[in-house]
């Protein structure tokens, strides 16, 4: 039971771990949250301070969900259940920040190596689900939409079990209220388009 707190402590404090938030206030002097859409996420730092910066806000976000897996694999080897769970916290930290009043950013980048950290494959399945479709529909929106529900059709196909289809229902819930905002602007054609964006920051 020790093992247990502590791993899922770990998860919750690996995903307060916000990369785009203290990396903009040590180099841009610049409170994240006040730029662009207005969240500690990985496509607003993109967007707001270029391809560069938000590629490596991207890799460590990912890197906290796997991290966050892989020492509930460590510690207690063989729970399935409690992977999704370390996982699932280390994108609840990320989302909900203790020291940032609980505004973080929306956990996609930390869900996708939660992902890689259950199972390589099932990662991979998922970088290529919301890669495919934010091309297609040039918005990340509907590429997380899809990754969320790619989730629990997989965790299902793995027989991962019922701790895992209430995480990643719960997760679903979570990120398509999140993304609510721009599901309202993708409908009155407001919300930015991803080529834009790279092009803009290709250009700057």
């Amino acid at each position: 039971m020790v093992e247990i707190i502590i791993v899922c402590l770990l998860g919750y404090l690996l995903g307060n771990v916000q990369t785009s938030y203290l990396l903009g206030k040590l180099i841009y002097k610049v409170d994240i949250r006040t730029l662009g859409k207005g969240n500690a996420g990985a496509s607003n730092a993109l967007e707001s301070l270029g391809f560069k910066f938000g590629l490596i806000v991207g890799l460590v976000d990912v890197l906290k969900g796997t991290l966050a897996v892989i020492l509930a694999k460590g510690w207690v080897p063989g729970e399935i259940g409690l992977q999704y769970v370390a996982g699932f916290l280390a994108v609840i930290g990320h989302v909900f920040p203790f020291y940032m009043h609980f505004k973080g950013g929306k956990g996609t980048a930390t869900l996708i190596g939660m992902m890689l950290g259950i199972n390589i494959w099932m990662g991979v399945g998922g970088m290529l689900s919301i890669i495919c479709f934010t091309l297609l529909s040039d918005y990340i929106a509907i590429g997380t939409a899809v990754l969320v529900v790619y989730f629990i059709a997989i965790s299902q196909w793995f027989r991962h079990g019922d701790i895992a289809l209430a995480i990643t229902v719960i997760m679903c819930a979570l990120s398509l209220y999140k993304h609510r905002h721009n599901f309202i602007r993708i409908k009155n054609r407001e919300e930015s388009r991803v080529s834009r964006v790279l092009f803009k920051k290709n250009r700057s």
